[in-house]
């Protein structure tokens, strides 16, 4: 499974927390980092978003065709995102758009094994996928990027 984590872009201040929408900047950030993620993304990946409305005009930048959990929304644990999106055992790939601090801790977990409070930047990817090698499964990291990179 390679599993993609994508921070909604920048959003406006305000309330309530889950209306809140993408500034221009946001949408250019999202339209960039969806340009580069189409290009290497399978036909069959899956995109799951937050039903926050940033992280939904994020998603949409990417495909039409994406579904709602509230299982990734504002401030979810990190394991809980996890067994919603299915990893490590689903087939395929899966694009996650959600939230700081989840995505950070989810990021952490992976790598480290445990939660810690990592930085996931506004309209950034971090691109993971498993692999079973002797019988053993391990995380690999295929990409970072950040929306300015793109």
């Amino acid at each position: 499974m390679d599993l993609i984590l994508w921070r909604h872009a920048d959003a406006e201040d305000g309330f309530p927390d889950r209306g809140r929408k993408l500034t221009a900047k946001g949408e250019k950030q999202a339209a960039q980092m969806a340009a580069w993620l189409r290009q290497r993304l399978p036909k069959d990946a899956r995109v799951i978003s937050s039903p926050a409305r940033r992280a939904q005009q994020t998603a949409q930048a990417l495909t039409g065709n994406f579904e709602t959990l509230a299982d990734v929304d504002v401030g979810v644990d990190a394991v809980l995102l996890l067994n919603a999106v299915g990893w490590p055992d689903a087939s395929g790939t899966v694009v996650v758009v959600g939230h700081q601090p989840s995505l950070g801790r989810v990021a952490a977990l992976l790598l480290m094994g445990s939660e810690e409070d990592w930085s996931v930047k506004k309209g950034g990817v971090w691109w993971f996928t498993n692999r079973v090698r002797d019988e053993r499964r391990s995380v690999v990291l295929r990409a970072v990027l950040g929306a300015d990179l793109v």
